[in-house]
């Protein structure tokens, strides 16, 4: 027999604010309310799914009074019900109040987290609201209720797989497989033990697809990855194991994916797997501002942390004497290194291989040593933050003259900035956001630092008071 659907309760709240997840945040009782699809200043009728003692989540089911940075959803996947896509969060929001938010979610954290402040916030950076992402993680699942095969974002909330033909943030050219890798799919003999395809798009148009098989392909597979490669002019790779087990099926293919950064007549080549920023265009804004605010001279030897392939380190390279990159990945530091030949750049870099995470005062003084000083750092760290090379620099009396910060994560940006600020006497000189990933909730940031005498007392600073706009 059949269950009778639960029926949510309905409530009416006034939306304050978004939190970090781009939902509307009220109160309601004396609990916080999070309600999805909600902006600030609206009234809305929400059903609650989620009740706790000190906070409730629901959706917005009735928009009762409309914010005025309300629009109208470009994507026909995006929506709040059931089966729409959860690839977005935001597209009911205004792109240009988007970042606006975004950047009041970076100094809310700053100071609730940090209790820090810039002195200046730069202008935020922009990139193309839509087709922007060149990288993506589709979900495969062979689901005979919806007549065969689906390939996309998961929907809203939920282990399902949307039914999308069309996304309006992958680049038009990755659009357009959608529905092809559909009938691929359906077509394998392994079609029950293809879970994902992860797609990434080259900054000169190369698509690559790798596809994530359980068990070996048969030769009749084989075969229609082939034909699929020939037809829509995409390399296609196969994964068996982990990301590093990836392989071509034409060696052709290894260096056919390219990150470019024109602005430095740098071009990095790529694996599908790398890690690289998704938004390319927004990447060579956010590599030219980072290089422009460290302020970098022919004369500097400059230290790049979390370097990954070098999208940093190579730009730097042409504008320094020296740069070193350290990344925790051995193989990362090898293909840094041929990066770095292939741009003309050997003689200018070096690449270090070091578990950053147990970065300690003496590895600084003894890369301090190496480069015959340093005088500019750049740290790019995954979402875990840069804690013990926070720390490093907060402790040391070799201290670079100028320190650019890159984030992917306001909450650990605050915590490193704080330690370097209360405890070493770094000054918080600028910071702001950039537009990474429109449409989403997720906020990329940059923060500019400079040192200064070690504080006697901790800031007093008001979380009311505003920095200056730059």
């Amino acid at each position: 027999m059949a269950r009778t659907p639960k029926v949510l309760e309905k409530f009416t709240v006034d939306i304050e604010s978004l939190d970090q997840d781009g939902r509307g945040v009220a109160h309601r009782d004396g609990k916080a309310v999070f309600v999805e699809g909600a902006l600030p200043g609206e009234t809305v009728i929400y059903e609650r799914y989620r009740d706790k003692p000190s906070y409730e989540c629901g959706r917005a089911v009735q928009i009762l009074k409309e914010s005025s940075m309300r629009v109208k959803p470009y994507c026909p996947n995006f929506g709040l019900e059931p089966g729409c896509c959860g690839g977005c969060a935001m597209q009911h929001l205004d792109p240009n109040a988007q970042v606006a938010i975004k950047q009041r979610v970076m100094l809310d954290a700053l100071w609730h987290i940090g209790k820090v402040k810039p002195e200046m916030i730069l202008a935020p950076i922009f990139g193309p609201f839509w087709g922007y992402r060149h990288r993506a993680r589709l979900t495969v699942r062979d689901v005979a209720k919806k007549g065969g095969v689906l390939v996309g974002f998961h929907e809203r909330s939920s282990s399902y797989v949307a039914d999308m033909t069309e996304c309006k943030i992958l680049p038009k050219p990755v659009s357009d497989l959608l529905v092809p890798l559909r009938h691929l799919i359906e077509s394998l003999s392994i079609r029950q033990r293809l879970p994902q395809v992860e797609v990434a798009m080259g900054g000169n148009g190369a698509i690559a697809l790798v596809f994530r098989v359980l068990e070996q392909p048969t030769q009749a597979d084989l075969a229609a990855f082939e034909a699929f490669s020939l037809e829509y002019g995409v390399s296609v790779w196969l994964q068996p194991k982990g990301p590093d087990s990836c392989y071509p099926m034409h060696e052709t293919d290894l260096t056919a994916l390219k990150l470019e950064l024109p602005e430095f007549g740098v071009h990095i080549a790529f694996k599908p797997t790398d890690f690289t920023q998704v938004n390319h265009r927004l990447n060579e804004t956010m590599v030219s501002r980072a290089i422009h605010l460290l302020d970098v001279h022919p004369e500097h030897h400059v230290a790049d942390f979390f370097c990954g392939l070098g999208n940093f380190t190579l730009p730097l390279a042409v504008r320094a004497q020296k740069v070193v990159g350290i990344e925790g990945s051995d193989q990362l530091v090898e293909r840094a290194r041929a990066g770095a030949i292939e741009n003309h750049l050997g003689d200018k870099t070096q690449f270090v291989a070091r578990n950053l995470f147990t970065w300690n005062t003496q590895d600084w003084d003894n890369l301090w040593e190496q480069m015959g000083g340093i005088d500019r750092v750049l740290i790019d760290p995954p979402r875990e933050g840069a804690l013990e090379v926070a720390r490093t620099l907060a402790a040391t009396d070799k201290r670079p003259a100028r320190l650019v910060y890159v984030s992917c994560n306001p909450a650990t940006l605050a915590r490193d900035c704080a330690i370097l600020h209360h405890e070493g006497g770094w000054h918080i000189r600028m910071a702001g956001v950039m537009n990474m990933f429109p449409h989403t909730a997720h906020v990329e940031s940059m923060a500019v630092l400079e040192p200064g005498p070690k504080p006697e007392k901790k800031d007093e600073l008001s979380p009311d008071e505003s920095a200056p706009s730059v």
